[in-house]
């Protein structure tokens, strides 16, 4: 994830997954490492009485409400601690609903997260459209010498198809298990 969709301490996540692509196990695998990490990783799910009016796409009016305040919540207290927030959202799924709830998060969030349908169908995991995933002002979490070959791996394997960019970074993360070890095999903004 440091390589395509960095996280950083304070960071409004969103993570946007067709069903069956995968979603619940890379929101465990991520929660693992921060709780080897750091200090806490929680799972939150709530339901809320209805309003009785709806929105656009069906959604009850009320029904955003509690996760718009936990999203929002998110911070990086310079000196303090952190709150870090990553959301999952259903897309590609032909409702309208759905839709609604991906746009709202979409326009709050820094990091976005988005895995592959038919990357997932051919079990290659993790299931990452790499094209569509991105974090904002990832500068500032990423280390600066390597900023430039991050940033020219991504344009190799987004510029390729989401199955065949997926496929490609599965092979270089095999052949070099660590990012570094990666980074350094890359020459200039070679990527080959």
């Amino acid at each position: 994830m440091d390589l395509i969709t960095p996280i950083g301490m304070g960071q409004r996540g969103l993570i946007g997954a067709p069903p069956g692509a995968g979603k619940p196990t890379i929101l465990k695998d991520i929660c693992q490492a921060v709780g080897k990490a750091y200090r806490l990783s929680r799972v939150f799910n709530a339901e809320r009485k209805s309003s009785g009016r709806t929105m656009s796409g069906g959604i009850d009016a009320r029904a955003m409400e509690m996760p718009s305040r936990l999203f929002g919540a998110a911070r990086n207290i310079e000196n303090g601690s952190s709150l870090t927030i990553l959301a999952t959202v259903l897309v590609d799924t032909g409702s309208r609903m759905d839709q609604v709830i991906f746009e709202e998060f979409k326009g709050t969030g820094n990091m976005e997260l988005v895995l592959s349908r038919d990357v997932a169908s051919q079990r290659i995991f993790p299931a990452l459209d790499i094209s569509k995933s991105s974090t904002r002002r990832e500068e500032l979490l990423l280390d600066r010498k390597y900023l430039d070959k991050i940033r020219a791996l991504r344009r190799a394997l987004g510029g390729l198809k989401p199955l065949e960019g997926t496929r490609k970074l599965v092979e270089l993360l095999e052949k070099y298990p660590a990012n570094a070890e990666l980074l350094n095999s890359i020459s200039g903004t070679d990527t080959d």
